[in-house]
Formats: C-alpha cells, sequence, structure tokens
C-alpha cells in the first residue's frame, strides 16, 4: 500500500520500518477519524488503523469490520502522526480494544499487550519467519502479522552493462559500481536524502556481523567492526557519488525512474512503476556484506493486530482479531494484494499471489525468506532507536568519530535494555 505522500508527513504502511523514534511519553490527542464499521453503539470493540496512503485501504478496513457479525466494531483511521497517538491513548484512559503496532518489549513488560498465542495457534507455522519475529517476545505471540514490506537495492542492468559492471554483491563492489555509475547529472545511488542515516537502521549492522542487541542483552553495536562500516558509509557520503537532496525521498521511486540515480534502496512498493517505466531493464539485490563475518540482507517490518491487554473486552477482542487475521483468508489477501503491492506474511497465500510469483518481485520474496531479517526487533524501542539514530547522523553526514558515537548510543541502549531485562 504505498503512500501518497513523499516527505515524511503521511504515515502509510512502510512507516512500520521506521517506526521507532517517537517518546512513548508523549501527550497529543488520540481521538481523530472515527467512524463505526456496522453503525456502532456502547458495547462494542473499537479498532485502530493508522492513514493508509493508497485509495480503498479505508473503504476495506471498514467494510472488513462492518462484516464481523458477534460484535459492533468501530474503526478509528487516524491521519497524522498516529505512533504518538496511539502510544498516548494506550497510556491514558481512552485505549482501543484492537490497534495494529510493533510489538515493544517495554509494552508487553507493562502488560499493555495481550499475549495471542491461542489466537494464531495452528496457523504459526504458515506465517513467514521474518514476519514472525517481528512480534514473538520470550516465546509468545503478541501481534497477527498483517502485511510484510521490505526494502532493497533495485538498478538499471542496461547502465551497469554499459560500464562493464556486475550487480553488487559487496559493499566494496557497491561503493566502486556508484562511483563508476556517477555521470553528469545522475549519481550512482540513492540511500534517501540523508545518505541512509534514517533508514538502514540495523542493515549495515547485518553486513558485519552485528545487530542492535545481542542475544544476552546487550548493545551489539560498540564495537570496532560496526565503527567500520559507518566509516564507510561516511567516505560514501563524502565520495560524490550519492544522490542528495532529490525531490523525493527514498520510498519513492521517482529520483530512479527520471534518471538521476542508477541505483536506489527503496521499498517493495514501488516494484510496478519501476516495471512499468523499466521492463526487464532492472534488478534488485540485498544489501551486500561488508565483511567475512556478515552477510546479505533485507529488512522485514510487519505490522501486527493486537489487542489492549487490560480492555473488559479483550477476550471479545482477540476473537475478532482470530476471526479476520486468521479466518478470513480472503481478506487477507485483499489487504496485501488488493491496494498495493506487499507480502502476505502466510506462507500460503503468498505463494499463491501471481503477482510475486516471477521476476523482480519473486526475486525479492526469495530475498525476505533466506535474508529477511526484523528491521525492529521487540527488544528494540523508540528512545534505543533514537539514540542509534543520532549516531549514524552524527558519522556518517558530520564525520564524527564512529568509535566515540556508537560508544555513546550503545550506553544509552544498554541503559534502556537493563530497565526492560535488568
Amino acid at each position: 500500500m504505498r503512500g501518497q505522500d513523499r516527505t515524511g508527513s503521511a504515515h502509510t504502511r512502510r512507516r512500520f520500518l521506521q517506526m521507532a523514534g517517537v517518546s512513548a511519553a508523549a501527550a497529543v490527542a488520540a481521538a481523530c477519524g472515527s467512524d463505526t464499521g456496522r453503525g456502532g453503539g456502547g458495547g462494542g470493540l473499537s479498532h485502530w488503523y493508522h492513514q493508509y496512503g493508497e485509495d480503498g485501504v479505508e473503504e476495506a478496513v471498514r467494510r472488513y469490520a462492518a462484516a464481523y457479525d458477534r460484535v459492533e466494531v468501530s474503526v478509528q483511521w487516524t491521519p497524522g502522526n498516529y505512533d504518538t497517538k496511539l502510544l498516548s491513548a494506550l497510556q491514558g484512559g481512552s485505549p482501543p480494544d484492537v490497534f495494529e503496532y510493533q510489538t515493544k518489549a517495554d509494552l508487553v513488560r507493562a502488560g499493555t499487550l495481550a499475549p495471542l498465542d491461542d489466537v494464531i495457534g495452528d496457523a504459526k507455522d504458515d506465517f513467514s519467519a521474518a514476519s514472525l519475529a517481528s512480534h514473538t517476545f520470550e516465546g509468545s505471540v503478541y501481534g497477527i502479522p498483517q502485511a510484510v514490506d521490505t526494502q532493497f537495492l533495485v538498478y538499471r542492468k542496461s547502465l551497469l552493462d554499459d560500464a562493464g559492471l556486475e550487480p553488487p554483491t559487496s559493499f566494496e563492489a557497491l561503493v566502486d559500481a556508484a562511483r563508476s555509475l556517477t555521470e553528469g547529472d545522475r549519481k550512482g545511488l540513492f540511500l534517501g536524502n540523508n545518505g541512509g542515516t534514517d533508514v538502514l537502521g540495523p542493515v549495515p549492522l547485518w553486513s558485519n556481523g552485528l545487530d542492535y542487541v545481542t542475544d544476552d542483552h546487550k548493545a551489539g553495536f560498540d564495537d570496532p567492526a560496526a565503527a567500520e562500516v559507518f566509516g564507510g558509509l561516511h567516505d560514501l557520503f563524502e565520495s560524490g557519488a550519492l544522490l542528495l537532496g532529490a525531490p523525493t525521498d527514498w520510498s519513492d521511486p521517482s529520483a530512479f525512474l527520471q534518471g538521476l540515480t542508477a541505483m536506489q534502496w527503496t521499498g517493495l512498493w514501488t516494484l510496478p512503476q519501476i516495471e512499468e517505466e523499466f521492463p526487464g531493464d532492472y534488478g534488485v539485490l540485498p544489501w551486500p556484506a561488508f565483511g567475512g563475518d556478515g552477510s546479505a540482507s533485507v529488512p522485514v517490518g510487519a505490522f501486527g493486530a493486537m489487542a489492549y491487554a487490560d480492555g473488559p473486552m479483550v477476550e471479545e477482542a482477540k476473537e475478532y482479531i482470530k476471526w479476520l487475521w486468521i479466518d478470513q483468508t480472503e481478506y487477507q489477501e485483499d489487504f496485501n494484494l488488493g491496494y498495493g503491492f506487499h507480502i502476505p506474511p502466510r506462507t500460503s497465500l503468498a505463494e499463491k499471489a501471481d503477482e510475486l510469483a516471477s521476476g523482480p518481485a519473486a526475486e525479492v520474496v526469495g530475498f525476505v525468506d533466506g535474508l529477511g531479517r526484523p528491521s525492529s526487533p521487540p527488544e528494540w524501542t523508540p528512545a534505543m532507536d533514537s539514540a542509534y539514530k543520532d549516531a549514524l547522523t552524527n558519522i556518517i553526514k558530520s564525520g564524527k568519530d564512529p568509535e566515540g558515537e556508537l560508544k555513546a548510543a550503545a550506553g544509552t541502549v544498554q541503559g534502556e535494555l537493563d530497565k526492560i531485562f535488568g
């Protein structure tokens, strides 16, 4: 479901790939855009969605709610900063019964999210591993994945061929290709207008064998290997080979379609536009490995349907979630492919989707299955993400000392981890 806004003011489904950074203490009025799926009334369930950008999504989710006949469901379509409004409502006096969000350890620890193991039941094995990992904390499932989005590199085959280049499969080759493909008004690579600082997330860490957080709940990037990766990204930023200040950002394919860049980091939702413009003349790649201990990867994000644990109708909420996101497979297929271009989180639905069966789209599905990792795992909180992104900005854009910046960010992250796991 590709969004209408390209500057970040409207929230679309890809927003969950970069949701962290919201203050949990923000006090913003949460009630806006409310309507009723079946006519409304007291004693029913409230179901919150953020504002999707594609035409038809709002009408679809209201139609799904209207078809539920066990209890009335009031759908709230929430424009603006959904993250802040939702967190404010969950901490205040008017939390929704059902809502879409990411599973977060601090919300679990606070008793906000109801476990949904009994809801997912035997269907658990049908969900892709990466989508389910985003919503599993300490062995329990707290969100039923609704849709899978991912990011990857896209490149013009003809431009690489003309330059005598192979598709880059290492970070070093990516940098070399970006430099070689920079010519005139065209840059070699576009990682977003901030040079990737606000979108790459954990991907550079994975490329060198690291991660946000270790298995024993330690900050995973206070490491010379991380400093090496981000130092390399700073060198790329300064090389003149990156497109910066494009009319639209990484989530929109316009820079690639207009020939402003030969390669771009973007998302699955852009493939229909790219296919229309360059049929047969583009390819897709995962983010390449940096060093010998790392690997190629793609980030995977999946909003999940959740139930407020302290709600007066928590059992009814869970029954409704099961009906909508487990039983009604036709709605799940419609939600993923009827209004945009996304991967159904259930393998059985993804496998029969004609749109994903061949070409670059099928390659991306393969990336998700074989190389996909959660872009924002449950233990990664907004406060951690803010500190990490600040460090990336200081290193990549401002050229500050990578080891010092990462150590400072790791200290903040460790403090947050100690609150959760200590």
